[in-house]
């Protein structure tokens, strides 16, 4: 996909079911999605700690979010190896299709390599060009008015999921107008991960919900 110059460079959308949904497992899907989320947390890294008198260090697992090493490189080489980018990228539209499904959003099963029916891409950056070497240092401090912001834009979401949970049972269908926020929130959580975490761009994210 070709993300044209004048968008955001990182691009979030998920497909409107306009069908009648799985009422059965919309019903049961937080049960549903186990399996699933086991396979992603397998792949997405666990958490260690190790200590010596008081001091703890926090270590990832095989696998994961990969955020130190591309941090040193754009730091001191002024690179950001396109693997690390590419796993990053699967890692995160994996991620989102599990998001998706406990949302109820789509009713099939997440895949581990499909799209399906969430879209998600990233401009491959040009450390050199597009990235300043110093910004990785502060770009998750200076996300901070998007993290206060996404903690209300979550909790209004989860109470939209909730109403589309009771929605789809007793119609089958999804409200567009929830889909539509909750997919907002979704993209929004999306563009300050990219900004903040992934160090794809060094584009400011925008306040606001729309593509």
């Amino acid at each position: 996909m070709t993300i044209p110059a004048t968008t955001y460079p990182v691009q979030f959308s998920v497909d409107y079911p306009d069908r009648a949904l799985n009422r059965l497992t919309t019903a049961f899907r937080l049960f549903v999605a186990i399996p699933i989320l086991v396979v992603l947390g397998a792949v997405s890294g666990a958490s260690s700690e190790t200590g010596h008198q008081g001091w703890r260090l926090g270590m990832s697992a095989a696998g994961g979010l990969l955020f130190l090493g591309p941090l040193l490189m754009i730091l001191f080489r002024q690179k950001y190896p396109r693997w690390w980018f590419d796993w990053n990228l699967e890692l995160q539209r994996f991620t989102n299709r599990a998001a998706v499904y406990l949302a109820l959003m789509d009713d099939k099963y997440p895949s581990t390599d499909e799209q399906q029916s969430v879209h998600l891409d990233y401009v491959y950056p040009d450390a050199e060009r597009d990235l300043n070497r110093w910004l990785p240092l502060v770009k998750w401090f200076l996300a901070i008015p998007h993290y206060i912001l996404l903690f209300f834009l979550w909790l209004a979401a989860l109470v939209s999921v909730i109403v589309a949970w009771f929605a789809i049972l007793f119609t089958g269908r999804y409200p567009r107008g929830l889909f539509d926020f909750v997919e907002g929130v979704l993209r929004w959580t999306q563009r300050v991960a990219a900004y903040a975490f992934l160090l794809v761009t060094d584009d400011y994210p925008p306040f606001h919900l729309a593509a």
